[in-house]
């Protein structure tokens, strides 16, 4: 009985079988991205099914660009997503370190350990690096912070490049940095960015405030206020149009001018009522119309049109504002405050600048093409999310593999204690973690395992757990002060977000796939029925 099939229609692999192509799915993947790692890491073109192509050294962009089908390779691509969410740094390690970590569990796996005893291994090396990672960081100053910022983007476009993004990143989470149930928040989704496609990648800039692509409703309003009151409208400040269809039969003029001033009484009504609420700026994610720009000039009033709603709700969280429906529903508690607004022309095309009381900043994003400026917006983004990290968890490891190497170091003396083949699995982890040295190293063009021995021996025997592999001198040194360093949470996260996926893939031991059934594509068809469209 035990023999009869019940799996019809489903491929199935087992045991050793299965736990080795899922590797080799791991592995294929961690190799579309290993030469990224580190300041000379090579790029990556991507070129997409419409022939649009993308040159970027990001391995999480890498990933998620690629087409990929395995299951356990969708695995990792989550792990390193999560990694670049939280931290926004380190996703190529997360690839690697699950990628090594796999290959070494596959060869104790040969030797006869079972898959359950490496898991739990590499649960207690997990617990292990988590409990010694604190002694090895350092608090962090607004020097280191920078230094984090540049390491983060290192083989990412050109030196000069990385210290001007580094440098805005800094100042942006300055910006936006404010204390919250006595909490420091810094969040990164406050600061916009603008993209300009022309200008050179040196014009890229960091604006204090909040600047929109926007000109203002009518040139008699005025170009620059001083400190005032703002409203934000989720609606407009237009004539109405009929909500159902109806036809109205006018029988004379008056009645339909009737009509006409009662919707111009109404929208002067909306503009005292905005003088009532003593407001000098307006936004409207609507039209303005065109009657009322006189009336608004006359006022006093700035006003703004078709302003996106998520630009409405970053200008209410600087201003302290509410967004209302209408003009007619706003009372004083939802009005805002700002500092100045003016109005800039950049090119060919009028900005809204407005500085606020809670902060907030713009970073214009500048290149020569569109890939280009892609590449930059995603760098500052990197740069933003690790500066904002920091100064809420102001902590530092070195850079350079040196932090890496220091854990294994520490794992293995710790593997010793630890009877059982477990030990094995612990020492398997600590290898592991030494991949990212050596992918350093031979990204490179030196030599992976006599540069590891050598910062080994360094580290061992000047007790000195920041010596690291400076690939711009090719010389291990003092990652500290060669101002080499990055969040202590990149680490963290990639150890836990690595080992939660190697974990996952060790404990499969069956592999299911439904059989799909043979189809032509539906292009492929038309051609062979005849009733393709000609194209000539």
């Amino acid at each position: 009985m035990s023999d009869v099939r019940i799996l019809e229609e489903t491929d199935r692999t087992t045991g050793r079988d299965a736990l080795r192509k899922n590797i080799q799915a791991a592995v294929a993947l961690a190799g579309a991205v290993r030469s990224t790692l580190g300041p000379k890491g090579l790029d990556k073109l991507l070129v997409d099914d419409e022939g649009r192509s993308m040159v970027t050294n990001d391995g999480i962009t890498v990933l998620e660009s690629a087409k990929v089908e395995h299951p356990i390779a969708h695995m990792l691509i989550a792990a390193s997503a999560t990694q670049d969410q939280t931290v926004r740094d380190g996703t190529t390690t997360t690839v690697l370190l699950a990628s090594e970590w796999l290959q070494n569990a596959w060869h104790l796996v040969v030797q006869g350990v079972h898959p359950a005893t490496i898991a739990r291994g590499f649960r207690m090396a997990e617990s292990y690096c988590k409990d010694h990672i604190e002694s090895l960081t350092f608090e962090a100053t607004k020097e280191h912070v920078y230094a984090a910022a540049m390491t983060s983007l290192a083989g990412k476009l050109h030196t000069k490049m990385q210290s001007t993004i580094s440098e805005c990143a800094v100042e942006a989470a300055e910006a936006i940095t404010m204390t919250s149930n006595g909490n420091i928040v810094a969040d990164p989704t406050r600061v916009k960015v603008i993209t300009r496609c022309g200008p050179s990648l040196e014009q890229s800039k960091l604006i204090t405030g909040l600047a929109l692509p926007k000109k203002r409703a009518h040139v008699e309003m005025p170009s620059t206020l001083g400190a005032g009151s703002i409203l934000l409208v989720d609606g407009g400040l237009e004539l109405r149009s009929l909500s159902t269809d109806v036809q109205l039969n006018v029988t004379s003029t008056s009645a339909l001018q009737s009509f006409r001033d009662a919707e111009q009484q109404r929208l002067l009504e909306q503009v005292n009522m905005l003088k009532k609420l003593d407001v000098t700026l307006l936004a409207c994610r609507e039209g303005i119309d065109d009657s009322t720009h006189a009336h608004l000039a006359e006022a006093g009033i700035k006003a703004f049109r078709r302003v996106a709603k998520s630009d409405l709700e970053l200008l209410a969280r600087g201003c302290g504002a509410r967004l209302v429906p209408t003009i007619h529903q706003a009372k004083d508690a939802d009005v805002g405050v700002f500092i100045s607004s003016r109005c800039e022309r950049w090119g060919d095309v009028d900005h809204w600048i407005l500085e606020t009381d809670e902060g907030g900043a713009t970073f214009v994003a500048s290149g020569s093409t569109e890939t280009v400026v892609g590449e930059v917006e995603r760098c500052f983004a990197d740069a933003l999310g690790v500066a904002c990290r920091l100064k809420e968890d102001p902590k530092l490891i070195p850079g350079g593999g040196a932090t890496y190497i220091a854990l294994a170091r520490r794992l293995r003396r710790y593997a010793e204690t630890v009877p059982g083949r477990e030990q094995l699995a612990i020492e398997a982890f600590a290898d592991g973690l030494e991949t990212i040295p050596r992918v350093l190293a031979e990204n490179a063009g030196m030599d992976s395992i006599d540069t590891l021995l050598q910062i080994v021996s360094i580290q061992s025997t000047e007790s000195d757990d920041t010596i690291g592999l400076n690939v711009l001198t090719r010389q291990p040194e003092n990652m500290r002060e060669a101002n080499i360093v990055e969040p202590s949470r990149v680490l963290e996260q990639a150890i836990s977000g690595a080992s939660e996926a190697t974990i996952a893939v060790l404990r499969i031991d069956d592999v299911l796939w439904a059989k799909q059934e043979i189809s032509v594509p539906d292009d492929v068809q038309a051609t062979l029925d005849g009733t393709a469209a000609d194209r000539r």
